[in-house]
């Protein structure tokens, strides 16, 4: 079979096309056909040795895929040869067959198309856990999303209107914003042409902002929390912008506000039950046309490089996928 290879840390012109044996079904796992691969801002960090995972080589990106299940290993019972699937591998979906952990994939209708499909599982998931689980955002609460127009971002938007929030969209440029707002949220700021503290000070009121959902790190981070009012919940989800912030701590006991982290990978190994229930939900949603999964472009497997480079540019609005 045709597989995307890192067999180095590099950039994504060093990954291959190569040909690899088809894997084979262990104990609790199933082999799939991939049909679309999800492409995520960490697979232009893991490919380059700078993600927390660091898998043995070679390797193929993508962490998450839909399909169809060929095999069964021992022990599966609830997926058979031909069921439609989408699902989280962390690494290695860039390829035309994965085998991956019975528990890490959810049964889809046949009404969700894979690509959509496929954008579903990382970006929604990693959303609806920290805005359920971590943020625990009641219906009214103002929530501020950086990065909105991102996958991950969009996300937060979209489920945050299913919660009932007021949604605040934060991106760098006014075309970003537009898409965001199009797909829910109530107010824009442009963080690129007016300080994000004040612009969130404002349209906080006197109240001030209830969550900040924070992908993106960097310059943005402090001025973010400066706006949350009186316990107010920061969710640390990611840093785009390259740089971890260092947050005066002084502002969390004047605020009595929290820090939560928000490590949605990790959260799956420990509670399986829950982001399969979780997971439902979503690409229920999604078949229902509540949620968008918006797909920005689609790239064949050997265009793996240009579509990683776009993500990576931040020129994307929505999702990439691949399809091998």
């Amino acid at each position: 079979m045709k597989a995307i290879l890192c067999q180095r840390f590099g950039t994504p012109d060093d990954l291959v096309l190569a040909d690899i044996p088809d894997p084979v079904a262990g104990p609790g796992e199933v082999v799939a056909k991939v049909a679309a691969v999800g492409l995520n801002f960490f697979d232009t960090l893991i490919i380059a040795g700078k993600y927390q995972t660091k898998p043995p080589f070679p390797f193929s990106p993508g962490g998450e895929f839909a399909g169809t299940v060929e095999s069964v290993g021992a022990g599966v019972t609830e997926l058979k040869p031909g069921d439609r699937v989408m699902g989280y591998t962390n690494f290695n979906a860039a390829r035309e067959r994965t085998a991956v952990s019975e528990r890490q994939i959810v049964k889809i209708a046949g009404d969700l198309d894979f690509e959509r499909a496929a954008a579903l599982t990382i970006i929604y998931g990693t959303a609806y856990h920290a805005l359920m689980h971590r943020a625990r955002l009641r219906a009214g609460e103002t929530l501020a999303v950086l990065g909105a127009s991102g996958g991950v971002g969009l996300a937060t938007v979209e489920l945050g209107k299913i919660m009932g929030a007021r949604v605040i969209a934060c991106a760098s440029s006014d075309e970003k914003l537009a898409f965001a707002k199009a797909h829910g949220a109530d107010e824009t700021v442009n963080y690129a042409s007016e300080d994000l503290r004040d612009a969130l000070k404002r349209l906080g009121g006197a109240r001030g902002i209830d969550v900040v959902y924070d992908p993106v790190g960097g310059p943005y981070a402090e001025a973010a929390l400066r706006s949350l009012g009186w316990e107010g919940r920061y969710l640390v989800v990611g840093f785009a912008a390259g740089d971890i912030p260092k947050i005066p701590l002084n502002l969390v006991l004047l605020k009595s506000c929290d820090i939560r982290g928000v490590l949605w990978g990790a959260w799956t190994m420990r509670d399986p039950k829950g982001q399969a229930a979780l997971m439902k939900e979503i690409a229920g949603w999604c078949a229902d046309g509540k949620l968008s999964a918006h797909v920005h472009a689609a790239y064949p497997l050997s265009e793996t490089a240009a579509a990683l480079k776009a993500i990576a540019e931040r020129k994307v609005m929505g999702k990439i996928v691949l399809r091998p």
